[in-house]
């Protein structure tokens, strides 16, 4: 699986930063594999978390199952370097990241005991910024 990337093409690099408020309206139930790791907050998760989350994952699940991404980090970060006086305008984008609403499903995991996905999100949740949970997936009847 290619790391997490950085998006291609943007119409707009500078950003507002925006509000997180309520929770996740989409992208809040467990899709493609049977469990799924979701935030129990709001916040930002950085390309950088996105990307030592999804190896602390595959380490630990060691090549069995497949694991899906469900959040890209769509979202600039912008900052002035240091020192520098007021004025000049706004800086230069400074990194990426996803916002995540409380009860967005971050990763998925299939084909593995709810063991190993437990031990797998377990190590992913050091890794991530915001409270997480395991959650299951509900199959229709």
């Amino acid at each position: 699986m290619p790391p997490v990337k950085l998006p291609k093409r943007v119409k707009h690099r500078k950003m507002f930063r925006g509000r997180l408020k309520g929770k996740a309206s989409s992208g809040n139930f467990v899709a493609f594999g049977d469990y799924g790791i979701q935030a129990l907050e709001a916040g930002r998760i950085t390309s950088s978390q996105i990307e030592a989350a999804r190896v602390a994952a595959n380490r630990a699940i060691a090549g069995t199952g497949k694991m899906w991404i469900r959040i890209f980090p769509h979202k600039s970060a912008t900052a002035r370097p240091a020192e520098t006086r007021m004025g000049k305008g706004k800086g230069e984008v400074d990194y990426w990241f996803a916002e995540v609403k409380a009860g967005t499903i971050l990763y998925e995991i299939g084909g593995v005991s709810e063991d190993l996905a437990r031990a797998a999100f377990r190590r992913q949740a050091y890794k991530l910024p915001v409270k997480c949970c395991l959650a299951k997936r509900r199959h229709a009847i």
